[in-house]
Formats: structure tokens, sequence, C-alpha cells
């Protein structure tokens, strides 16, 4: 299957006849929760992303460090991953936006599946950059298979966030 960027997913049964994963990295609590969200309406299974080297509690700190990352082209030792990720047709990622991308342990965790044939939505939480070029690095990341267009939610807007998430998960196809 090409990599193509698509807001809805033509020809696919309904999400009761799936197998849905969602994956998640979160450091403030703010990725989990739209993660949770999402896991209420489309069930599956959920899966947090855990580096084996913890981030800094300091923001600042984080940053730098996700910085560094990015620019080595980091890829940090998770402490789990999901075993049967090819029995999955739809696989949610989750991450907060950082340096106008995915942190370095969702790369980890995307370099490390075979996305072969399977549907990838994107959504993160951020602070003012939306998706960035997030998006773009997924499918990079994923070639052979189909990116949906990303959720964006401000990090100060998740436990309010509900409605926005159903409706994207509506327009993706994902959801009904």
């Amino acid at each position: 299957m090409k990599n193509m960027l698509t807001s809805e997913v033509q020809a696919q049964p309904a999400s009761g006849t799936r197998r849905i994963l969602v994956a998640y990295f979160s450091w403030s609590g703010n990725t989990r929760e739209i993660a949770n969200q999402i896991h209420k309406i489309v069930s599956g299974n959920l899966f947090e992303i855990v580096s084996v080297d913890k981030y800094p509690s300091d923001y600042d700190e984080t940053v730098k460090q996700a910085r560094k990352e990015l620019e080595t082209g980091c890829r940090p030792q998770l402490v789990s991953e999901v075993e049967d990720i090819e029995s999955y047709d739809v696989v949610f990622i989750g991450y907060p936006n950082w340096c106008e991308t995915i942190p370095a342990p969702v790369a980890s965790f995307l370099s490390k599946c075979d996305s072969t044939g399977k549907t990838i939505a994107p959504f993160c939480t951020h602070g003012g950059d939306r998706l960035g070029r997030s998006v773009e690095d997924i499918a990079k990341l994923c070639q052979r298979s189909t990116v949906l267009e990303g959720l964006a939610v401000r990090g100060s807007e998740v436990r309010n966030a509900q409605g926005k998430v159903s409706e994207w998960l509506r327009k993706t196809g994902v959801a009904e």
C-alpha cells in the first residue's frame, strides 16, 4: 500500500470490525488524556510509549533534551513494544508536539513497527505549534501505510476536548 496523507479512510469497515491500537507518548499527561478520550470512543487497545531513560521534570531541560535528540536523530530505547503490531488495522499515534515534530520515543516506536497496510491516525497536544511537521515526519516513517489528517489539541484545552476528538474521528472515518 502506498503512503498517502488523507483526511478520510475509503472503503474501510466500521470501527467495530477493525483491530485498533491507541499508542501514545505523554510527558505532562495531556497526550494521555486525549488518548483516553479516543480510546473511550473507538475501544481497541491502549499502549503507552515509554522511554527507558526518563525525561527531566523541568520543562526547559526537557525542551533542551528534545532538541538535542532531534538534531542527532536519536532513537531512545523503549521500555516495551507492542508484541502483535501486525494484528492491528488502525494505529492511533499520540504525542506532544516537540520542536514542531514527534518526540524521539515516538520515532523509535514507529521505526520498530511494521506499518505496512495500516491506517495511521496521528494526534498531538501542543502549546501553540499545532501539528507542525509531525504528520509529514510520521508519513516518512510509515511509508507503506495510509496516514490520516492529524488532530492537534492545545494542552490547556485537553480536559474539554471530547467534542473536538469526536468530530475528528467522524471526519477521518475512524468512528461513526
